[in-house]
């Protein structure tokens, strides 16, 4: 089940995008396998993927709306789906997180669109539930949600602290509250309740009453409590996913191995950070992508904190996770890339995207001619998101003027700027 039923609006008169969202022509892109396409967007959809100059016939009348893409390598979209929009940008702040849901909302606003400029057109946003910021925080970022609808996708997460015990209770209560409230996926820390397995049977509990997905912490170092969620946790639709899972990583690799078979089994998805951790898991370890895919896994990545206190210094950029987990993890740039796009859609039940006739106009330019290039160095980037162009990011590189530049020809990445 998707995380949100998208219901677009009219768009911004102040967006970068073209007034008829229905008709845009995306003119001399790359594709990954070296074509040099033009692409044809109608409806929020592809309409046609044909070689460059063959869908501009009749000018721009018949064509629509031209955005020129020589010199970009054209993707699917990211998606990041794991986020922590109530402390997005408040590493600064003196003394505890302030939780004002005016504040809140304007933080998750402004953490949401950092991401969409990186590229990211749908975010998963873990929200805390219940203590002393009740489901104010949760009301502010559902609100941040609905200001950003028809620039990106932003869902909820509520992620209640304790659901055990005599003040389980009061969390149960208030989680199920969060879910009527909008909160499209329940989830949590299960290792810092005094039962995690009592936790996880809640959580497990309050999902299927309501038909929403499960997105939970762990640290994953306890590989019996894992086999227990595993058991728990197969056959349950639309599905489990864990995150980050840095100690899963430090278990023996036999260990490791069996239980990444019995998460694969279970159907269970792994949602790693390559760029540090977040609150309340140990941001030191770093999930075995490699194991949990050969196990047969669905592995995403995910930005966890942006420039809060467990990562002052989180860029929430997709491409940087996935440039970390080729750079460190070894994986290919395609895999890697996957984990962004393709996978992290797939954990948050959003239809797949391909550059091909009939699939979601939900797509990512990026100066450069091969994958692994954009990974190293996307600074430039075209953001489109539901058919139409909603961000741009324009990098200039020069050099200072020698022999050397002219006879070499050096880049400059400011040359045939986007239009």
């Amino acid at each position: 089940m998707p995380d949100s039923q998208p219901q677009p609006p009219p768009p911004p008169s102040s967006s970068p995008g073209p007034a008829d969202p229905s008709s845009l022509l995306l003119c001399g892109a790359r594709l990954t396998d070296g074509r040099t396409v033009d692409v044809r967007l109608g409806g929020g959809r592809i309409e046609a993927v044909g070689t460059a100059g063959s869908l501009a016939a009749g000018g721009t009348r018949a064509c629509g709306t031209r955005v020129e893409l020589g010199g970009y390598l054209l993707l699917p979209a990211p998606a990041d789906p794991h986020a922590h929009a109530d402390t997005a940008l408040s590493a600064d702040a003196e003394g505890p997180v302030p939780y004002e849901p005016r504040d809140v909302q304007r933080r998750a606003t402004e953490a949401a669109l950092l991401q969409l400029g990186h590229g990211a057109t749908a975010v998963r946003a873990h929200v805390r539930v219940g203590d002393v910021q009740g489901l104010g925080a949760l009301e502010a970022v559902l609100q941040a949600r609905r200001a950003l609808r028809g620039l990106a996708e932003l869902t909820t997460v509520a992620m209640p602290r304790v659901l055990t015990g005599v003040a389980g209770a009061d969390g149960l209560a208030v989680l199920r509250d969060a879910v009527k409230m909008g909160a499209s996926v329940v989830g949590g820390r299960p290792d810092l309740d005094p039962d995690p397995t009592g936790y996880v049977e809640a959580v497990l509990e309050v999902a299927s009453e309501h038909g929403c997905p499960v997105d939970l912490h762990t640290d994953a170092g306890d590989p019996a409590r894992l086999a227990r969620l595993a058991a728990m946790a197969g056959g349950l639709r639309p599905g489990v996913t864990l995150s980050p899972c840095g100690d899963l990583g430090r278990l023996p690799t036999e260990v490791a191995s069996r239980t990444a078979d019995q998460l694969a089994a279970a159907g269970v998805a792994v949602v790693c950070l390559p760029q540090g951790g977040c609150g309340g898991v140990d941001r030191r370890g770093a999930a075995p992508v490699r194991l949990l895919r050969a196990a047969g896994v669905r592995v995403a990545a995910g930005s966890g904190a942006l420039r809060d206190v467990s990562n002052p210094v989180g860029r929430g950029d997709p491409l940087e996770a996935a440039f970390l987990l080729a750079s460190r993890h070894g994986l290919a740039p395609e895999e890697a890339y996957d984990t962004v796009s393709g996978a992290a859609r797939a954990v948050l039940g959003l239809p797949e995207v391909r550059v091909e006739a009939g699939f979601p106009a939900e797509l990512l330019a990026v100066r450069g001619d091969r994958l692994a290039g954009a990974l190293s160095l996307a600074y430039s980037r075209v953001v489109v998101h539901r058919g139409r162009v909603v961000a741009r990011t324009s990098a200039v590189r020069e050099y200072c003027d020698s022999a050397a530049s002219v006879e070499l020809g050096l880049p400059r990445q400011g040359r045939g700027e986007v239009s």
